[in-house]
């Protein structure tokens, strides 16, 4: 029998949307409780950690982002098929973690100088670097997958961060031919039915 989920964030995809983005691809319904803004105060002292995402599995309350991730590609097996395979997803998943501990230090600069420095850095070296790294990978697996020949949390992560990327500090565009096997997983991701449907259900937020 499936578990009871809850998924517990702020009104926003950021750090909860590859945990919706997995749940839709599993076809799984799920509770998704979003926190205003001005309620915050009021819930915090109810989480676990004093922040969220956390999900709530058949009553029981967990926190951390990745962690959270990892526990539903595992639960419906979007992991892959050996510990090997879970190597590969896990290598794609902190590559994606490191691109965006990059990108997020530039967005919360207070000081305007010093953010456009960093921001300039992202885009113009940060970007392409993690970029090309995640095109090689794809490159390598030959499937159009990162790993085996379906979807995985590594496709999932990747498609995710550079969506978000595109949206916020225009670090980088939509693949396009200059990054074929990125722009071709893009389609993969959202072609696939399930995610389809959700991201045209999808509610539209700043982040």
């Amino acid at each position: 029998m499936a578990p009871k989920l809850k998924l517990i964030y702020f009104d926003a995809r950021s750090r909860a949307e590859v945990s919706r983005l997995l749940l839709a691809l599993a076809g799984q319904k799920y509770e998704d409780v979003r926190i205003s803004k001005q309620n915050w105060p009021e819930e915090k002292p109810k989480t676990l950690f004093g922040q969220v995402p956390m999900l709530e599995v058949d009553g029981v309350l967990y926190a951390q982002s990745v962690a959270i991730e990892a526990y539903l590609a595992r639960e419906f097996n979007f992991y892959g098929k050996s510990p090997l395979d879970q190597l590969k997803v896990d290598q794609v998943v902190q590559l994606n973690q490191e691109y965006r501990a990059k990108a997020m230090t530039a967005l919360k600069e207070r000081d305007e100088a010093r953010k456009a420095e960093l921001m300039k850095n992202v885009k113009e070296v940060e970007s392409p670097l993690y970029l090309g790294f995640l095109e090689k990978l794809l490159k390598e697996n030959g499937t159009g997958y990162f790993v085996g020949s379906s979807l995985t949390y590594a496709d999932i992560s990747t498609y995710d961060n550079i969506f978000a990327f595109t949206t916020r500090g225009s670090f980088v565009t939509r693949p396009n031919d200059d990054l074929p096997f990125l722009k071709e997983l893009f389609n993969i991701v959202e072609n696939n039915e399930r995610i389809k449907a959700y991201l045209a259900s999808r509610k539209q937020t700043e982040t």
